[in-house]
This record gives structure tokens, C-alpha cells and sequence, in this order.
């Protein structure tokens, strides 16, 4: 479930005024929100930090990792099959505010379980599509449904409309681009490490390093991969901080 440059995975830093347009994307609250301990920011939360790529020809741009000289990593969680019940606890506990790329058929039903989450944790909701479909090769209409409806369904059941992306198994083409922006999406996000089975797998190296964007899901295992994330950027000298403050 990767694109080329992630099949070993199995699966502008200067600060600047917050300017994103009202209701695009979702403030992060204080850090240490809910609770758990308290923990000491690096930055105002929320704020944008740094600016994504332009949408160009149509097209919005794909983000590997956010080059940065901070020693900032960002987390990831992706598709939301699994509720485990201690992941709200853990993400207040340790302040990891992630992206959340659901998928609307695990929301489904469970509305409540993701609130909570994006509402307690400091975590920013992103589009992953209805179904999880492999997206490249598709028909744009086919594609554009599946981002739209997506962020469409998230608006009215979470109150949120994300304008992050992330294609199904990392796999993309151009029709898939163009239709991300059609949907409102401002950048589709892939990875640079990936958490799977309690471990992390990096794409190169053996560390994580400042600006790495790392991959996990909402599976039994959740616990585990996402201690393993907390405990590997601890490790290596990151803090976790919101990816969409880098991506404003």
C-alpha cells in the first residue's frame, strides 16, 4: 500500500501571519487540551508556519515531507476501521496533534468517536476518500466523487470540510490531482515513514528526522504503533507538531 518511493514501508520555514481563509481548515486547540499533562508548545498552535506549494495547471501539489530546519516530525493516522478506545487518551497524554485522512465509510456511524478526537486532541481532519479506492488509472468523475463526497459528508456529520488530502495507498495520477483541487483540497499529502506492527519503517536511514511526515491507521495495533511513533521521535530529538500549520 505505497507509492514507489514508499514500497519498503509496507503500506519556506519562516513564520508567517495565520491567513487561511475562514472555515478551510481546523484550529488546533492548546496543546495539552483535555485531559493529561500539560505540555510547552514550540510555536502558537494553529498558527501557519509555513506555506504549501501553489495549486498550479489545476492541480494541487504533492508533499512528501515539509523541509524544515526545526526539529519538528508530523504524524499522520489514516482511515479510521478501528475505534480503539484509549487513542483520544493517548493523543491528549502525549500531544501528537495528527491529520486524521478518513474515510467516510469508517466515519460512518461513528461520527461521535471522531468528534471527540478532533475536538480534544488538537488533530486536523483530512480527505482520504469514501471508499479507499485505488484512485490512479480511475476516470477524473469517478475520482473527483470520491474527494468531494468525502468532504462533503465530513462537513455535514463533523461540522469540519478538510482541505488535506491523501490518495488511497499513496497511489495518484494527474486526473487525481485535478480533482482534488476541484474538491476545494489545497495539497495531497503522502509519507516518509510509516509505523506498522509496533515499528517504525523509514524510507531511508534509521531515524526520523525533522520534517518527516509518518504514516499509521486506526487498527488493532493502535496502541502499539502509536507508542512506538511517540517513542521514536522522542528518541531522535522531535517534537510532533500540526502538519497543518506547515501547510497553511
Amino acid at each position: 500500500m505505497v507509492v514507489a518511493t514508499a514500497l519498503a514501508l509496507t503500506a519556506c520555514s519562516a513564520s508567517v501571519p495565520d491567513q487561511r481563509p475562514p472555515g478551510t481548515s481546523q484550529p488546533n486547540p492548546a496543546p495539552g487540551a483535555g485531559p493529561g499533562p500539560k505540555t510547552s508548545a514550540p510555536y502558537p498552535f494553529g498558527t501557519v508556519q509555513q506555506k504549501a506549494p501553489a495549486i498550479e495547471n489545476g492541480q494541487v501539489p504533492v508533499v512528501r515531507r515539509i523541509t524544515t530546519d526545526k526539529p519538528y516530525v508530523f504524524l499522520t493516522m489514516d482511515d479510521g476501521a478501528v475505534k480503539d478506545p484509549d487513542a483520544l487518551k493517548l493523543m491528549q497524554q502525549n500531544g501528537t496533534h495528527p491529520v486524521l485522512f478518513l474515510n467516510e465509510k469508517y466515519v460512518k456511524g461513528h461520527e461521535a468517536y471522531f468528534k471527540q478526537i478532533l475536538d480534544a486532541t488538537g488533530a486536523t481532519l483530512g480527505d482520504h476518500t469514501v471508499d479507499h479506492p485505488n484512485l490512479k488509472g480511475k476516470p477524473f468523475e469517478f475520482q473527483r466523487q470520491e474527494i468531494c463526497a468525502d468532504a462533503d459528508d465530513f462537513q455535514q456529520s463533523l461540522g469540519v470540510r478538510p482541505s488535506l488530502f491523501r490518495p488511497p495507498f499513496g497511489n495518484y495520477d494527474q486526473n487525481t490531482l485535478r480533482a482534488a483541487a476541484a474538491c476545494g483540497m489545497r495539497v495531497a499529502v503522502l509519507w516518509t515513514a510509516a509505523v506498522n506492527d509496533g515499528h517504525v519503517q523509514f524510507q531511508a536511514g534509521d531515524k526520523l528526522k525533522p520534517g518527516d511526515i509518518v504514516l499509521m491507521h486506526f487498527r488493532k495495533t493502535f496502541r502499539e504503533d502509536y507508542t512506538a511513533f511517540v517513542e521514536q521521535a522522542k528518541k531522535d530529538g522531535l517534537t510532533p507538531v500540526p502538519l497543518a500549520d506547515f501547510l497553511g
